[in-house]
């Protein structure tokens, strides 16, 4: 989803480098996207990080992982890093850049992402924080000032704001007419008989 938030957000984007933890993981990404858009060009790296990253201009890492793979010497000047999972880039990642956005400081900052390691670990200040994301959408703080500005956005995402995006779509799909109503949702999980008995197997 980040790469289709990505190439709709830029649509000048021209390559996407792969690297995951198995190349099998890699060549099932480029199967699945390369269809979705055949204007890009997909580079399976056989799990090599330092090439996948390395000189891009968009920076995403979106794992599970809870270690520093992205390196601070392979984001480039000007480079635009979204980071999305736990703890996945050494601290120099962030140190380098000159604006560093999140979704929401007061939240993110009590989690377990590279930031909140940091400021835990007195690495990070409040005050090295330059906005929460809202504050960029409404204007009241700048976003990229010099093409050599290095970014560093916190995307981990917050339930109010999935819970708001839910309820737009099932507000959309209730107009249209469409949509499936799920059983499930007027029940207490453990009052659903072939769930009840599958826990109890």
């Amino acid at each position: 989803m980040h790469l289709v938030a990505m190439k709709k957000a830029v649509p000048a984007l021209e390559d996407c480098r792969v690297a995951a933890r198995y190349a099998h993981e890699e060549q099932q990404f480029v199967r699945e996207m390369a269809p979705l858009f055949p204007d890009l060009r997909f580079v399976a790296t056989e799990t090599d990080l330092q090439q996948a990253a390395e000189g891009a201009d968009i920076l995403v890492t979106a794992t599970s992982a809870q270690a520093p793979l992205l390196q601070a010497a392979w984001m480039k000047p000007g480079a635009f890093y979204s980071h999305v999972g736990g703890w996945e880039d050494e601290y120099e990642v962030a140190r380098q850049c000159q604006k560093i956005v999140v979704d929401d400081w007061e939240t993110v900052k009590h989690r377990t992402q590279t930031l909140s390691r940091m400021y835990k670990d007195g690495a990070l200040a409040d005050d090295d924080i330059h906005a929460n994301l809202v504050d960029i959408v409404a204007g009241t703080k700048s976003g990229r000032e010099g093409a050599d500005e290095r970014t560093y956005f916190n995307a981990v995402g917050l339930a109010y704001v999935d819970v708001a995006i839910a309820y737009a779509m099932y507000r959309r799909a209730a107009e249209a007419g469409v949509g499936t109503r799920l059983a499930i949702q007027d029940n207490m999980i453990f009052q659903h008989e072939e769930l009840a008995n599958w826990i109890r197997m």
